[in-house]
């Protein structure tokens, strides 16, 4: 999740890791618009399917990412097949329906399983029968839905490309409860049959944040764990010690890895990046490289290719955040 009021989404979904001064000099049109197709994504197999709002790319052999390119979050779910089975990782935002356009690709009896509980991976949870989550606290709360109040500046007009889609009703946008129909765990194997995904629990972003591991084709889905972009770490549930041990976590896989599927703005990054983001967060927390000042005690760190976002508050070893900066920030739950 990237939780910001739709004021700050015009600019934040346009640069990888903005600035103050960024903020302070930029136009008022969104212009993350202006960058897409992602050129990650347009590198891919576009898949033809009758959405208005999915773009759907082959990324390998039997996954298909379903990108949503014209809210600013640029929310990425993946379905990915196997033999028996099909499983939905991540629902997106939820503005629109997302089953049908999956079942237009696949036969399959299709489980969905989160990468996290933010609003913005479980929006069309409700959709699907069977949904499988890790058993914390902090997912059954999320389980409860997001009210309007919680995530209306996710549509507001300068939250999307061209304004407010046709068809959404902005106006009582919400995600609707869902309920776990089955329990997983880390380490857990998951065989849908000639395919078996392991999940690493890697919590940091999120308490129940994991990621996917397809140990035979070499893929890894990192939720939000990584992606190319700002990464952030600065809301009440973000804990940077775990996050620092599950990076390095992670990249023990590196050595085996062809491609990672992050669930943010492009569906396929270099398997290095999980060890830059390793050594980016190190650094970040040992004070080895300096941030700029964003409003609401926020610092933000560039990268080659991505930045951490995170809190003075965190960094200093204190829970929470600050968002005093009045900028209608908002965090979870």
């Amino acid at each position: 999740m990237r939780p910001v009021a739709a004021g700050l989404a015009v600019v934040l979904g346009a640069l990888l890791a903005p600035t103050e001064a960024a903020l302070a000099q930029a136009p008022a049109a969104p212009r993350w618009c202006d960058l897409l197709p992602r050129p990650a994504n347009a590198a891919l197999e576009r898949v033809k399917v009758e959405s208005d709002w999915f773009e759907v790319y082959r990324v390998s052999e039997g996954v298909f990412a379903f990108v949503e390119p014209r809210q600013f979050q640029e929310a990425i779910s993946y379905l990915i097949l196997g033999s028996e089975r099909a499983l939905m990782f991540d629902t997106g935002m939820g503005l629109f329906p997302l089953r049908v356009v999956a079942e237009r690709l696949t036969a399959l009896p299709v489980d969905v399983l989160n990468s996290h509980t933010h609003f913005d991976h479980v929006g069309g949870n409700a959709e699907f029968d069977r949904v499988l989550a890790l058993d914390t606290a902090y997912t059954r709360a999320n389980a409860r839905g997001f009210a309007h109040a919680d995530v209306a500046g996710e549509v507001e007009p300068g939250s999307f490309c061209g304004g407010v889609p046709q068809g959404l009703d902005a106006a009582s946008y919400h995600t609707r409860p869902w309920k776990a129909t089955r329990l997983v765990a880390d380490g857990e194997r998951i065989d849908l049959g000639s395919r078996v995904l392991e999940v690493f629990h890697v919590p940091g972003h999120t308490p129940d944040a994991i990621a996917l591991l397809d140990r035979t084709h070499g893929l890894l889905w990192t939720g939000d764990s990584y992606y190319d972009g700002a990464i952030w770490l600065y809301v009440p549930e973000t804990d940077l010690d775990a996050y620092e041990r599950s990076m390095a976590r992670l990249a023990t896989l590196v050595p085996e890895l062809r491609r990672l599927l992050p669930a943010h703005n492009t569906a396929s990054a270099e398997p290095r990046r999980i060890l830059q983001a390793r050594d980016a967060i190190r650094q970040v927390r040992a004070g080895a490289v300096k941030g700029s000042a964003e409003s609401g005690g926020r610092l933000v760190f560039p990268f080659d290719g991505f930045s951490i976002l995170t809190s003075r508050r965190l960094l200093e070893g204190k829970k929470g955040s600050d968002n005093s900066g009045g900028t209608g920030l908002t965090t979870w739950p």
